[in-house]
């Protein structure tokens, strides 16, 4: 259920979604009954994952961090016409395979991406999705393991 609640915001604004979101799924948690220190952790966990503002405070938070900036991917563009993409579009559509695995003897979660260079080169994956990395590989701090990235199999972090 958490991976549908965390963008709910996204029904308010694209800005501040996570603040937004927080309100609205602890309202929906509360009127389903849940008990209120579990749905005060996910309201904090909700509104702590965007990049701009955000940062991981609990195992949950971590984790919905760690799931939503390795969604990048093909099937996440819905408009096909490519002289229409922007660099999110471009970027998304490049990227023909993503793969997040967790291997709990090494502690070391892994995204694995490979991105169709014809279509972006790599630095326009870094252009928008640094700060994401960057707030994975923190996520990844957070639960004491280890956050590795690679790209076109080239070890990257």
């Amino acid at each position: 259920m958490l991976g549908y609640l965390h963008d709910i915001g996204n029904c308010v604004n694209r800005t501040d979604h996570a603040h937004s979101g927080a309100i609205i799924a602890y309202n929906i948690l509360k009127d389903m009954g849940m008990p209120v220190e579990e749905r005060t952790e996910i309201m904090m966990a909700i509104g702590n994952h965007d990049e701009k503002t955000g940062t991981a405070i609990n195992d949950i938070s971590a984790a919905i961090i760690l799931a939503d900036k390795s969604d990048v991917h093909r099937d996440r563009v819905t408009n096909q016409n490519m002289s229409t993409f922007d660099i999110h579009d471009r970027v998304n559509y490049a990227v023909t395979n993503a793969n997040l695995t967790l291997d709990e003897k090494e502690r070391k979660i892994t995204l694995n991406l490979t991105i169709d260079t014809k279509i972006c080169p790599v630095l326009d994956y870094f252009e928008i999705f640094m700060e994401r990395t960057m707030m994975s590989k923190n996520a990844a701090k957070y639960l004491k393991i280890w956050f590795e990235l690679i790209i076109n199999g080239t070890k990257l972090l």
